[in-house]
């Protein structure tokens, strides 16, 4: 059972020198749905995830940040399977999911589990708290039925669901929000899987409940070293919890790096105007906020070259430099100033993305670290 008076140590990095292999690793993954034109024949085709690449290490939580509709759902569900991909390889534990079909697919399932945004939602409100956490063991035809029994009540009970006995007993539907993001967390880590894909876990709950399911995720991660995929459109809960953060725009990766460096001293114009808009509990510090114009393009007519240009503030205080309008930045690695390993190393995509981008909201965000608790 965790302890929800734990302090919450913001960007607590995972030991780099612990398993070097990763869990997950995500190559060039493209996802493209096609949508029926309004008018006419044919069809069009919207990119949500174009030529993402990425790793995900045992105990380590990687969190995809972005705005609506930058494709970090279609990313998770394509990890999942959920989605079909259209090109690239989602490697897990050295198998490619995306080659993977029926029951080979199905053999891999206990090993790679998800929780989603809305516990009203993903809960079958016909069951039994006990019966919704024993489920994934009866599908997998794990143990017996007083096996499960009691592998069922100890979840609950890590879950910091008690009386564990008393609870299951209950219908899903007669929980409050936070104890039912508990049973869907105790029912996916029941099979104590590897790698875990958290969609927005805490953003349907009150704010006063999201620290404790977070303390729990962590508690979790620590001790059975499962690793985190973790989506969030909240790049201060991300800064809080994850190990590193990956900002994704328009179905891109932008900019990746550790939380204290990227929150710090973000390179990307994308990533500054995200940073400068979380809040500051100082009141006496001045904060340049960076409100970004405009909503993020279609994902059918994706803009050439730089795809933020066109509501970037950088392009245009350059005076709207041709090489953003034409050329498609890569993500490059830059130098930091701290030692680096794969998985400590920073990257940026954009063309004119300075050494040293310090801001005065990033060092007011990481002096005001523990006031920053959720």
């Amino acid at each position: 059972m965790t302890d929800d008076t734990a302090p919450l140590t913001p960007g607590a990095p995972a030991d780099l020198a612990v398993d070097p292999v990763p869990v997950l690793s995500v190559e060039d993954l493209r996802v493209e749905y096609r949508l029926r034109k309004e008018k006419g024949r044919g069809h069009l085709v919207a990119v949500a995830v174009d030529g993402i690449s990425l790793q995900v290490y045992p105990g380590e939580t990687l969190a995809i940040v972005g705005e609506s509709g930058s494709g970090k759902t279609s990313l998770a569900n394509a990890v999942m399977r959920l989605v079909d991909t259209a090109a690239g390889r989602i490697m897990f534990e050295g198998v490619d999911l995306a080659r993977l079909r029926g029951k080979a697919l199905r053999s891999v399932r206990p090993r790679l589990q998800m929780i989603f945004q809305d516990p009203f939602e993903s809960l079958d409100p016909r069951r039994t708290v006990l019966e919704t956490v024993i489920e994934p063991l009866v599908i997998n035809d794990i143990g017996t039925a007083e096996e499960r029994h009691r592998r069922a009540l100890e979840a609950l009970e890590t879950a910091g669901l008690t009386p564990a006995a008393r609870i299951g007993e209950r219908f899903t539907y007669e929980l409050s929000g936070g104890q039912r993001q508990r049973v869907a967390i105790a029912a996916a880590m029941i099979l104590q899987p590897s790698l875990v894909v958290a969609d927005e876990p805490v953003s349907m709950l009150d704010v006063s409940l999201r620290a404790g399911i977070l303390r729990l995720m962590a508690d979790m991660r620590d001790r059975l070293g499962v690793g985190y995929l973790f989506i969030t459109h909240d790049l201060s809960l991300a800064w809080m919890f994850a190990d590193r953060i990956a900002v994704v725009y328009l179905g891109r990766v932008v900019e990746e790096g550790s939380p204290a460096e990227l929150i710090g001293a973000p390179r990307h114009p994308y990533t500054k105007a995200l940073v400068s808009v979380i809040p500051v509990p100082d009141t006496t510090v001045s904060v340049d906020r960076v409100v970004l114009t405009g909503e993020i393009p279609n994902p059918t007519a994706i803009p050439p070259g730089c795809r933020f240009h066109p509501r970037c503030p950088l392009y245009r205080e350059l005076g709207e430099p041709e090489e953003c309008r034409l050329v498609d930045p890569v993500l490059r690695v830059v130098e930091t100033g701290t030692p680096t390993s794969e998985r400590a190393t920073y990257r940026v995509a954009c063309h004119h993305a300075p050494r040293d981008a310090r801001t005065t909201t990033g060092d007011a965000v990481a002096a005001t670290a523990e006031e920053q608790t959720p």
